[in-house]
């Protein structure tokens, strides 16, 4: 045990070194769980189109103003190291661009032989760096507003919560969003929105005219305009959601027309559609975790799917909480490397005194404090950290140490 804090009257308040050394293990783990699901030795076109993995980007071998391209984790180290990329988080179904015809005469080192073009790719303005309904990048230095960025599981475009059309929940980090646009693209989706989906937040305080509006699915699927005052025709009136206009005759027609869509024998849709439930049809959707085990796979609604181009939300293993803890899990083997039981470091860290884990926790801090400033340097620069650089960072460590130690010179307490 090692002090933390001043002596409170005769106790001290103490924490163990292995309990600082488990937090910062566990921020590591969370923070490179995005990369520990990919290969970062391989290039992974040879895979195909790959399930789930982490993207880039390149500005430099394909801006903006020319065409789209994505690149796996492998080849943003070996072939585009240096070079001015966008992080793209990760992506759904996507086989590595690095060297086809999008990038002219430059070649992949890792993996030559590839087609001229994925024709299976889908791309978006994120691979030019732009984001959200507003098309600005991120992060924006003309935007110094605090928001965070959530990921639609469709269409995969990230968007700020103030441009959502919703009030953002708590706890967002255990839910999955579906974009306002995407929920219009898949009506079918407003059934289970109104059913299984997070409820939306009402605002405490709404405008004149906007207050208890809402929109009922009738049980014939059509919809009913609801409102404590007189309003407009619902054929005429018009909502702003994101700076465009919707015309909620339009979410009539795709709400009608979906009504036939996926009706057969014990159908969970078509029981939702009947159970009157109601929901505003308006605004990005926040789901619950499991949410997906909850929609019907009948044979009618997997056309359904499939045709509106979403038969991946009948897998949950296409979330990106399932690729991360695939990514956490294969860390940890490495970490392990086999071994059973504790990591043996931690084990020899309580065997130690306390003036040594006084020593030990000194050494920690400034090596964390000199790690933490040698990687600012390539986020100011933009540029991917490598594993070399890593490496050539813990030489420099050891080379320091070792000039300490021939001149005497020794941390203590």
């Amino acid at each position: 045990m090692f002090g933390m804090a001043a002596n409170v009257g005769e106790e001290e308040a103490t924490v163990s070194l292995v309990d600082v050394l488990e937090e910062d293990e566990e921020l590591e783990n969370e923070a490179s769980a995005v990369l520990g699901g990919s290969d970062s030795e391989k290039c992974s076109y040879p895979e195909g189109y790959v399930k789930r993995q982490a993207l880039y980007a390149c500005n430099t071998c394909t801006p903006k103003g020319g065409e789209p391209a994505g690149i796996c984790l492998a080849c943003s180290y070996k072939c585009h190291e240096g070079h001015d990329l966008f992080e793209l988080y990760t992506k759904r179904n996507f086989r590595c661009d690095c060297g086809n015809d999008k990038f002219g005469e430059m070649e992949c080192k890792l993996f030559a032989d590839k087609e001229k073009v994925n024709s299976g790719n889908k791309y978006s303005h994120n691979f030019f760096g732009l984001y959200c309904t507003c098309d600005r990048p991120y992060p924006d230095p003309e935007d110094e507003a605090p928001d965070e960025m959530i990921q639609c599981i469709v269409c995969e475009d990230w968007f700020h919560g103030r441009h959502l059309g919703c009030v953002v929940p708590d706890c967002v980090e255990l839910q999955e969003m579906i974009c306002e646009s995407c929920m219009n693209k898949t009506p079918f989706l407003w059934n289970y929105a109104a059913d299984i989906a997070v409820p939306p937040i009402t605002k405490v305080s709404p405008c004149k005219g906007e207050e208890d509006v809402k929109v009922e699915v009738e049980n014939d699927g059509e919809e009913k305009k609801i409102n404590n005052e007189n309003l407009k025709s619902p054929v005429d009136e018009k909502v702003q959601v994101n700076g465009t206009s919707t015309c909620k005759r339009k979410h009539q027609e795709e709400a009608e027309g979906s009504s036939e869509e996926g009706s057969c024998s014990g159908c969970r849709l078509r029981e939702m559609k009947a159970s009157g439930r109601s929901r505003t049809l308006q605004g990005a959707v926040f789901w619950p975790s499991a949410w997906r085990t909850k929609l019907c796979t009948c044979t009618d609604c997997k056309v359904l799917y499939t045709d509106a181009g979403v038969s991946f939300l009948m897998d949950e293993m296409d979330t990106v909480l399932a690729y991360e803890n695939k990514g956490k899990s294969t860390m940890q083997a490495e970490q392990a490397g086999g071994a059973e039981g504790r990591d043996p470091l931690m084990s020899a860290l309580n065997n130690l005194n306390r003036v040594q884990q006084l020593e030990i926790i000194h050494e920690y801090n400034d090596m964390k404090t000199e790690l933490k400033d040698y990687l600012q340097t390539f986020a100011a620069e933009g540029k991917v950290v490598t594993p070399e650089d890593i490496r050539h960072f813990f030489e420099q460590q050891q080379s320091r140490k070792r000039r300490r130690a021939n001149t005497g010179q020794y941390y203590c307490s």
